[in-house]
């Protein structure tokens, strides 16, 4: 099946433009297991149902990625975050000070989680993308898997054109709202105990980080 693209370039875009019909065909595609290419503020995410162990295996096949190397969730609010993880006081403040944004927490799962997403850890990576588009789609839809749409070890994709010469027809759906704002993955922290792990260094410092779980 070819990629279908949905062009959806506005400039500015505080809020999504994007038509009720073309939201819906995301959404629909989602709950049948289809993967759909989204933007966000950090690189084009390859998005997926969570819940959805077969689409979450394709996940990995189109992106050849090992099945070792556990994938993140975006979320819309808290509350769909505490839905499906366990947040330490010190990742709520994280998550009250720099979400929506590019950081993504690692924190407990709920068993909900399907252990596939994880490759068997009791822990997930979870962060709420600060784009309109991204937001809407999840507040229709649900969580939805969070991974670079892009083959493993490619460069990130921070534009749609990228995203479709690597994924091709691995992916269903591509929605193209031109370049993304940061153009640089977030970063990503480990937190357990009372203490945090900077994963991947990205947007936000290990120095922002430090300074606002010592506020």
């Amino acid at each position: 099946m070819t990629m279908e693209i949905i062009d959806c370039k506005k400039d500015p875009c505080a809020d999504c433009g994007l038509h009720e019909s073309d939201i819906k065909k995301a959404v629909n595609g989602l709950k049948d297991g289809k993967l759909v290419v989204y933007p966000t503020e950090t690189v084009y995410g390859l998005g997926a149902n969570p819940f959805d162990e077969a689409a979450v295996k394709r996940v990995f096949m189109a992106k050849n990625r090992p099945f070792d190397m556990p994938l993140s969730i975006a979320v819309a609010d808290i509350e769909m975050m505490e839905d499906i993880t366990v947040l330490s006081d010190d990742a709520r403040k994280l998550v009250r000070k720099f979400l929506p944004g590019p950081l993504t927490l690692i924190v407990k799962k709920k068993p909900r989680v399907p252990d596939i997403v994880t490759y068997s850890s009791q822990n997930v990576g979870i962060r709420i993308p600060d784009h309109p588009l991204a937001l809407r789609l999840i507040r229709e839809f649900g969580p939805i898997i969070a991974t670079s749409a892009n083959l493993h070890s490619h460069p990130d994709a921070v534009e749609a054109d990228t995203a479709k010469a690597d994924l091709g027809d691995n992916a269903d759906m591509l929605i193209d709202c031109g370049p993304c704002r940061l153009g640089k993955p977030s970063t990503i922290i480990y937190m357990a105990n009372g203490q945090f792990e900077l994963i991947r260094a990205g947007a936000i410092t290990r120095e922002e980080i430090e300074a606002a779980l010592n506020e």
